[in-house]
């Protein structure tokens, strides 16, 4: 598990610059630092080592001409490694990454599809007089890549996190205008846009291509490894999942150094934890709760489910009155607003289990993606006429007729011209010819889960040099999950069918038959007059600031603010929250709302 980064261009690229770079995404890989540069290229790449722990430097390299750096695990590389050994290639260690030259001089820009992992990969082949930079991502998009083409200077940069990426020279830190109602209308900035005016994230499953005095060049790409779901039926099927769910934890359980897992106290990573106890004794779980007496609470399931499965189990207790101690690290690591309040919890769960001493965490992340959990997905299923606007509406922090009551005069007149992401998302839906659930969850898989969930986990868990694996986003278990019926996943007002069943016998009565409860933070409990979050929230929403901004109405805002002192809601608190998060990222990172790209673009 690493963090990198690289440009190229016709221009060099200082040393003490690629040094900045790396520093600002060292929590990221902080066991080593490297770069290798040639004429008009760089790479380079932080080291948290957690296999072969002694070697695999980066960047690998073949010969004079292929160097790779990489960030992720390829937890399939032994088999590769023997594969690749009978065609001729020798390997100096055992460190997964290593595998890497020769699997590119193999099989060209196809090698991706035969890894199993996570992983963000570059590679810079100098075999031709042009030399070339691919940068490929992972099938379901667990790690992420941002970059910034300078069409002017003709120059590409790249990196794993957005402070890292903002750390190269005359980067312009702009913002993406129509990012707010995007942002405002997911919780997050799904597809390929970030927050920032003209940088990237390359999508997962994807492969940029670019030389020298060329434009980058993005394909798709597609796995090798696929799954067999049995014809027999319901019961057939559970087990076979079972199955392929417990080789992929024994497979993700192989590290040199400690594992620990997560554990909420809901189905999804209590069934991680333990399926991972079955194969590995002692293994640590945690799970994180906060003082007081909030709704919401999980802690007496997940100690349930430690107490089955004979885990040594850590409790995590949190003081909400910190929250706003944590809020700016929170804004800083993920690069861009993220509007779920669970981002302090999840900064706060990982900052434990390092100073527990452990590297590597499990978890349940992205099982209700795959198998139907949500309860939005039940109720578009259930609607008897137009599905698409509630479902829509749904992803939102702030639903669309809040939304519109919220902004400024302006910047609605800006949105009429320019269009808005509700609306971009429905037509995209609409456009959609497979049935309905399998129409939701591709498109949560393509966009919501590794923009706005997978992202989150993986800068608040590397912010302390935590490694998250997710079974569930496993290739052979995504490819499982696309081939179930409709009534497998979601039926009547079970959602989830098939997870549960696989998890009969497996956990607790009192995990596996019980209401789903979301496991987000309570901040309407938490965000009332007097407590410290609603005071710090009046301070960040300040009137000059953003009367100044001419982006949200000042009146509404007010009104928020009175509503939730005297009529406190949920939807109250996560509107005001979300547009308090873009404060704090706008003022943190010095963004400017000055002008801006007149091209027309996609927005999903």
């Amino acid at each position: 598990m690493c963090r990198i980064f690289g440009y190229i261009g016709p221009e060099k690229v200082a040393d003490c610059v690629l040094r900045e770079v790396s520093n600002l995404q060292l929590a990221g890989g902080p066991d080593q630092q490297s770069f290798k540069h040639g004429t008009g290229w760089a790479i380079g790449n932080n080291r948290l080592s957690i296999v072969d722990l002694d070697n695999g430097e980066q960047p690998y390299e073949l010969g004079e001409h292929i160097s790779v750096v990489f960030n992720g695990e390829i937890y399939n590389h032994e088999a590769l490694r023997g594969e690749l050994e009978q065609k001729g290639y020798a390997f100096d260690d055992h460190c997964d990454g290593s595998i890497l030259p020769a699997m590119y001089f193999e099989y060209g820009k196809d090698f991706v599809r035969y890894l199993d992992g996570m992983f963000a990969i570059a590679v810079v082949d100098t075999r031709n007089e042009s030399h070339t930079l691919l940068l490929a991502t992972d099938p379901i998009g667990i790690k992420s890549l941002y970059y910034y083409w300078d069409e002017t200077k003709r120059a590409f940069y790249f990196s794993s996190e957005l402070p890292s990426l903002l750390g190269f020279e005359n980067i312009p830190k702009n913002l993406w205008l129509q990012g707010i109602d995007s942002y405002l209308t997911t919780k997050a900035i799904f597809g390929e846009r970030t927050m920032f005016e003209g940088i990237y994230t390359i999508p997962a499953s994807s492969l940029l291509e670019i030389r020298p005095g060329t434009c980058p060049e993005i394909s798709k790409w597609k796995t090798y490894l696929t799954a067999t779901k049995p014809i027999e039926g319901f019961e057939a099927s559970s087990q076979s999942l079972l199955s392929y769910l417990t080789n992929e934890v024994n497979e993700l359980l192989k590290a040199d150094v400690p594992i620990s897992t997560l554990n909420s106290g809901g189905l999804d990573s209590s069934l991680i934890t333990a399926i991972a106890s079955k194969h590995k004794k002692g293994i640590h779980s945690f799970n994180i709760a906060y003082e007081g007496d909030w709704p919401f609470d999980e802690k007496a399931f997940a100690r349930e489910v430690a107490e089955k499965n004979g885990t040594i189990h850590h409790q995590v207790i949190i003081d909400p009155k910190e929250f706003q101690n944590i809020i700016p690290q929170v804004v800083k690591q993920l690069g861009q607003p993220n509007a779920d309040p669970i981002t302090l919890s999840t900064y706060s769960l990982f900052e434990a289990i390092n100073q527990a001493g452990f590297k590597v965490a499990v978890s349940g992340d992205g099982a209700d993606e795959m198998f139907g959990g949500y309860d939005r997905y039940k109720e578009a299923m259930s609607c008897m006429g137009d599905w698409i606007r509630p479902y829509v509406d749904s992803l939102g922090a702030i639903n669309q007729s809040s939304r519109e009551s919220l902004y400024s005069n302006d910047y609605k007149a800006y949105l009429n011209e320019k269009g808005r992401m509700g609306k971009a998302i429905e037509e995209k839906l609409r456009r959609e010819k497979g049935n309905r659930l399998d129409t939701i969850l591709e498109f949560e898989r393509s966009y919501r889960l590794p923009n706005y969930h997978l992202r989150r986990v993986d800068h608040l868990s590397m912010a302390h040099s935590v490694e998250v694996r997710v079974p569930f986003c496993q290739p052979r278990i995504v490819d499982f999950a696309s081939q179930l019926t409709d009534d497998e996943r979601i039926k009547g007002e079970q959602v989830k069918r098939i997870l549960y069943r696989s998890a009969e016998g497996l956990l607790p009565h009192s995990v596996l038959h019980r209401k789903k409860q979301p496991f987000t933070l309570p901040i309407n409990a938490m965000m009332r007059p007097g407590l410290p979050l609603f005071t710090f929230i009046q301070e960040v929403l300040d009137h000059d600031t953003i009367r100044n901004q001419n982006l949200f109405n000042v009146e509404t805002i007010d009104l928020l603010m009175h509503q939730q002192a005297h009529q406190p809601s949920d939807k109250t608190a996560l509107a005001l929250w979300s547009v308090m998060m873009f404060q704090l990222w706008s003022a943190q990172f010095g963004v400017s709302i000055g002008s801006h790209s007149a091209k027309e673009e996609v927005l999903i």
